[in-house]
């Protein structure tokens, strides 16, 4: 057994910031990333990175602390991350639609040092801190304050601070994120992701993506969103190629932008890919840059699919599978592929390996449906704090995905479902018993059970099945309302359903595909009274 020694170990070391820098020196002065008026060279957002860790180390905080991070799309983001991860500090992104409970549980969870946040979040950010715990507080983008992030990546001072190298004490085994998921049981679980895991994820990703030096990518999808982040945005900074970056995808602006600035690439949920197909300006914009068109996050309808491809023609599809816990890209159908596999998300990609099992973890015949499972260097590992969901995501060796699907004789996969009490709503997950928790505390509420039905624009959307008490009424008005003051806009139900009872098995557990079967043909988003069956 050999053992390396200090100067060796640092010369070998790859992490998110060492890569960073290698794509600095390599690409220098050519444009990284826009964020509306003001445009980084990969040699300028290295530079803003180290200056960011810098700051942060001089704020008081050190190797390990976790950092949350609340906001929207900025500059100032990715450069949160950039000098979170530089620093050997741990990057946790919040949903910037969070409620303050919500932000305050990933707050108290992960034992958090700081939070980051943008001023029009404050007051979400400031009830939320308050209760947490001793949170040191800065802002992402804001200008101003002892502790912003774009500030301190444009200030030139930072350069010069007597400190040591900030990532001086960084292995790439090191944690780099802690990224919060939906689950079954509705309590947020952080997944704890290495330096090591995301480079193995970003290298994969530039390969079978086709990514390169010559792209221009457009960055529409939240960055706190695993896809956007690590999927996209990252894998095509160290390729070399240039990211304009805005704050949603709003159909009029994608549009405008694809054409404006000869976009190359872009990626979006099957919803985002509806509303752009629906919007006057798509057949009014000269869209023919496009040749990358990504798609993910969730299952794209193949009536979508083939109408985008028809109106594209020049574009060439991608499609990727995941989870958060896998960095997130875990398969890609390639454009070559969607002919002879319309409907996949075709093979593993080469970091990952795959198998589909039954219950008792045997291979399934192909075709045949069963659990998705996996292996590979991009995999957490683990969930922060919790043991025991550690161990039954990783029994018998693998990473149960909780997802269903089939493989062909090929390695092609098709997901059958995700999870099944957890909503897939325009790309967001949203765990069932998060709302269900928030219906039970309306006072006329008895039961209820939350479960996804179909939606010609989200593709799934949350619905809540009702049972109310004795004497009691309640309108569907009224229930929104309630739930709406304490969870986030979109995991508020579409559309709520009264009944007299829910169906269980003779174990008492609630038969929700049951539901599913009854109410999926009765798509009614009108507003108005709960509807009765």
């Amino acid at each position: 057994m050999y053992e390396l020694g200090e100067q060796a170990r640092r010369a070998c070391r790859d992490t998110i910031g060492d890569a960073l820098r290698r794509a600095a020196l390599r690409f220098s002065d050519r444009i990284a990333l826009t964020f509306g008026p003001r445009r980084w060279s990969f040699a300028e957002l290295d530079r803003g990175a180290d200056r960011v860790a810098r700051s942060l180390h001089a704020a008081g905080l050190v190797h390990g602390d976790r950092v949350v991070a609340y906001g929207r799309n900025s500059d100032g983001y990715l450069l949160g991350f950039l000098g979170c991860v530089r620093a050997g500090l741990i990057h946790v992104p919040a949903n910037y639609a969070l409620t303050a409970p919500e932000l305050e549980y990933i707050l108290r969870q992960c034992g958090a040092r700081a939070l980051l946040s943008q001023p029009m979040l404050a007051a979400k950010a400031d009830a939320a801190s308050t209760n947490a715990g001793d949170i040191l507080r800065g802002t992402l983008d804001d200008g101003t304050g002892s502790l912003d992030v774009l500030a301190a990546a444009l200030a030139p001072g930072y350069d010069t601070l007597q400190m040591p190298p900030p990532d001086a004490e960084l292995t790439d085994t090191d944690l780099a994120q802690i990224i919060y998921t939906a689950g079954t049981t509705g309590a947020p679980k952080g997944a704890m992701m290495t330096h090591r895991a995301y480079l193995a994820e970003y290298a994969a990703a530039a390969q079978v993506l086709d990514y390169s030096a010559a792209d221009r990518a457009l960055a529409a999808l939240p960055l706190y969103h695993t896809a956007q982040m690590h999927s996209l945005t990252m894998p095509l900074l160290l390729a070399g190629g240039e990211t304009l970056l805005v704050e949603a995808p709003e159909p009029a602006l994608v549009l405008r932008l694809i054409e404006e600035q000869r976009i190359t690439s872009f990626f979006a949920p099957p919803t985002v890919w509806i509303s752009l197909l629906r919007h006057d300006d798509f057949d009014r914009r000269d869209l023919s840059s496009l040749r990358q068109i990504m798609y993910g996050a969730a299952i794209m309808p193949l009536p979508v699919l083939q109408e985008l491809r028809r109106r594209l023609p020049g574009a060439r599809p991608y499609q990727g599978y995941g989870q958060s816990e896998i960095g997130p890209l875990a398969t890609v159908l390639r454009p070559e592929e969607h002919d002879a596999h319309p409907g996949s998300a075709g093979r593993p990609i080469p970091t990952v390996q795959t198998r589909i099992v039954d219950a008792e973890m045997r291979d399934v015949p192909p075709g045949q449906a069963g659990e998705i499972i996996h292996r590979s260097p991009q995999l957490l590992v683990g969930y922060w704090g919790m043991p025991d969901e550690t161990r039954a995501a990783f029994a018998g060796g693998w990473f149960h995905s909780g997802d269903v699907g089939t493989m062909d004789a090929g390695g092609f996969i098709t997901i059958v479902d995700r999870m099944r009490d957890v909503i897939n709503t325009g790309g967001v997950l949203v765990a069932s018993r998060d709302v269900e928790d928030a219906i039970l505390t309306h006072p006329a509420v008895s039961e209820c059970a939350v479960i996804a039905l179909p939606d010609p624009h989200w593709i799934e959307m949350v619905a809540a099945v009702v049972v109310l008490r004795a004497g009691h009424l309640a309108t569907e008005g009224e229930l929104m309302a309630h739930v709406r003051a304490s969870i986030a806009p979109y995991k508020v139900p579409k559309r709520v359903i009264l009944t007299n009872h829910l169906p269980r098995n003779t174990a008492g557990k609630m038969l929700k595909r049951e539901l599913r079967a009854q109410y999926g043909g009765k798509v009614d988003t009108s507003p108005g009274t709960a509807t009765q069956p």
